[in-house]
């Protein structure tokens, strides 16, 4: 579990230094602009981090169901080489999804001026400025990237729903709260993980504006990196004093 939170958090450092630091110094030096390359490297870095989180979720997820359903066999399926085999299958076909996607995306001519609307070089806004016709080239890499992460999400529930029915059927209270407080911190990680980026890019066209698109973008690139550490810290019992005598020395 730790070697995968260890990872967790690189990605979460990576994809939240990827967007934020630029956005700072623009808004430091009053000004709102980026270099292509840069841009281009925003873009790459961001898909790449955004995929091998949800990837990592993913394995996280198979670890979870392993550790409760088939806990007998747990040291022979997620043994050191096997960990290091699914988070190096993660980081790895996340990169090159992300090169594949960066690559098609900026060989479109630009037919809509250079201006991007938002705080960081987003997909949705950089698809703005391409020429009508050049994208459809895109949507057979965004239809096998759709499915791909569709077949995440459907193992994620998958392996949660086997992970209920164990846990309902052992008599113990006291190891249904011991199971469900394991699986709680990385069930609420996915949860705002999939539900602030499907509301950020499934949203009706109709409700679209400058102002919205921004808060949805921090929403889904800044919110769920910045706050996972604090949700799984907080199984921690030195924390939780921690934070507890803060709250009553500011009270």
């Amino acid at each position: 579990m730790y070697f995968f939170l260890l990872n967790l958090s690189l990605l979460d450092l990576g994809s939240i230094s990827t967007t934020v630091p630029k956005s700072m110094a623009n808004s430091f030096w009053n000004t709102r602009t980026i270099s292509s390359l840069g841009c281009v490297l925003q873009v790459h870095l961001f898909l790449f981090f955004v995929a091998a989180e949800y990837c990592l979720l993913t394995v996280m997820a198979y670890d979870r169901y392993v550790v409760i359903c088939k806990h007998l066999h747990y040291g022979t399926l997620m043994d050191t080489r096997a960990c290091a085999r699914m988070v190096a299958a993660a980081w790895g076909s996340s990169f090159l999804n992300a090169l594949l996607h960066t690559g098609n995306i900026f060989s479109f001519p630009v037919c809509q001026g250079n201006d991007v609307e938002q705080f960081f070089c987003e997909l949705p806004q950089i698809f703005k400025l391409s020429c009508s016709h050049s994208y459809l080239r895109e949507l057979g890499f965004l239809v096998v990237s759709n499915f791909l992460a569709f077949g995440c999400f459907i193992f994620i529930v998958v392996s949660y729903v086997q992970i209920f029915r164990a846990v309902l059927r052992i008599p113990s209270e006291q190891s249904h709260h011991k199971a469900f407080s394991m699986c709680l911190p990385h069930l609420t990680v996915v949860s705002l993980f999939i539900s602030t980026a499907v509301f950020a890019y499934l949203k009706p066209p109709s409700i679209s504006s400058p102002a919205l698109d921004l808060s949805l973008a921090i929403l889904y690139a800044v919110v769920p990196p910045a706050v996972n550490p604090l949700i799984y810290s907080m199984r921690n019992s030195e924390l939780k004093e921690a934070v507890k005598n803060l709250l009553q020395f500011t009270e």
